[in-house]
């Protein structure tokens, strides 16, 4: 298989799986009511869905090297479909948390197995843009999600964003299926085999160096994005439409790194790429603290897209080589460091919010991504113990 064509079955899946995990964030306010809830704990769902997808990347990750990637891919895919079309019938907001948790557990078995796929078949010398076309399906999927899942809301209900999400997910099954339909079976599963190859990993400083900072990147960038539209509502800044507007300068931010990419490694390099993302997620950060209208948190958020992508992707790449023998494994710490910080970053900036409030939350969260652009452009950057010895 062409690796155009396997990125774009990849890419099916990831648009699919990434709008109905982005699409619930600016319906927030909409389900809260609907469900007669709190807003603050629907804001949760996001952690619902991350929690879970996290801590079942150590599973997924050496089932993934071990019986095949896509086969997993396949049943992964089958339960998220199930999850989402049965949150559409969800009667109150522990049901819709339930099979959020399903969902998120299920998702967790495509985009991670998706990259390691990606790193199987693609040179390291093209990789980083080969990942960075994938990418463009995700954040397509997020820009969908993030932007129109508010309108729709609006016009047939949250119940029906999660109908279309499922028909979504229909095609992108339907992709996966046909598209690796002769993919080779795999082997059986050694349970000492899979701890060798983590303990393996996680003796490899520059691994573990990738999941501290895929951490810490998540905390610092993600915690404010569920609070977003009762934010606006609550300053009079905007609807569920304008915070799904707002949202999606995150994805545009995305979409902009993928069409320079290849011109930023080429001029600038990988330890620039990674300063400025860093720069760029900080100053967002900081324009967001001070709260103004949707439009100015479009603009911010698309900087801060931007920014994260430069740091992110770059993560992405260099992770898919430090273990090739067991890629699936490397590839699902790594996400399950990124969901990890993630959920835990919802919960911290709530509570930020509570404590100190909106600047001050965003602002020690600008400080912390900044770190982050400027600690790994400088680890990064160094050569490895192989590279020293030549």
């Amino acid at each position: 298989m062409s690796p155009r064509n396997l990125i774009l079955i990849l890419g099916t899946s990831g648009f699919a799986g990434t709008f109905s995990s982005r699409a619930v964030e600016p319906m927030v306010g909409v389900i809260s009511r609907d469900l007669n809830t709190d807003p603050q704990t629907i804001a949760l769902l996001s952690a619902a869905f991350a929690l879970p997808y996290a801590f079942i990347q150590p599973i997924l990750g050496p089932i993934g090297d071990a019986l095949g990637k896509e086969q997993v891919m396949k049943v992964a895919l089958s339960l998220l479909f199930l999850a989402l079309g049965l949150s559409f019938f969800a009667p109150d907001a522990t049901t819709l948390f339930v099979l959020r948790i399903v969902a998120g557990a299920a998702a967790g078995g495509a985009v991670p197995l998706s990259i390691a796929l990606i790193g199987d078949r693609v040179e390291m010398a093209q990789r980083q843009v080969a990942l960075s076309r994938y990418l463009v399906a995700i954040i397509v999927g997020q820009l969908a999600g993030s932007s129109f899942a508010g309108l729709l809301a609006e016009l047939v209900g949250w119940r029906g964003v999660f109908a279309l999400s499922t028909a979504m997910m229909a095609v992108a099954l339907a992709a996966t299926l046909i598209g690796f339909r002769r993919a080779p079976p795999g082997g059986a599963f050694d349970m000492a085999k899979a701890l060798r190859r983590y303990r393996d990993i996680l003796s490899n400083p520059r691994a573990l160096a990738l999941f501290g900072f895929v951490f810490v990147e998540s905390l610092a960038v993600f915690g404010i994005f569920p609070y977003i539209a009762p934010l606006l509502e609550e300053r009079g800044g905007g609807g569920p439409t304008q915070a799904g507007f707002a949202i999606g300068g995150f994805a545009v931010g995305g979409l902009v790194y993928s069409i320079l990419v290849t011109w930023m490694l080429r001029r600038l390099g990988i330890g620039r790429i990674l300063i400025g993302g860093g720069l760029f997620a900080a100053s967002a950060l900081v324009v967001l603290g001070f709260g103004g209208d949707w439009k100015l948190d479009a603009a911010a958020l698309l900087l801060m897209g931007l920014g994260f992508y430069m740091l992110h992707n770059t993560f992405q790449a260099q992770v898919t080589e430090v273990a090739p023998q067991a890629r699936a494994s490397a590839v699902a710490l790594h996400a399950f460091s990124f969901f990890c910080g993630q959920a835990l970053g919802v919960v911290v900036m709530g509570v930020g919010l509570r404590g100190i409030g909106l600047t001050a939350s965003t602002g020690v969260a600008a400080v912390v991504i900044l770190g982050v652009g400027l600690t790994a452009a400088f680890v990064l950057t160094r050569p490895t113990p192989q590279t020293r010895g030549r």
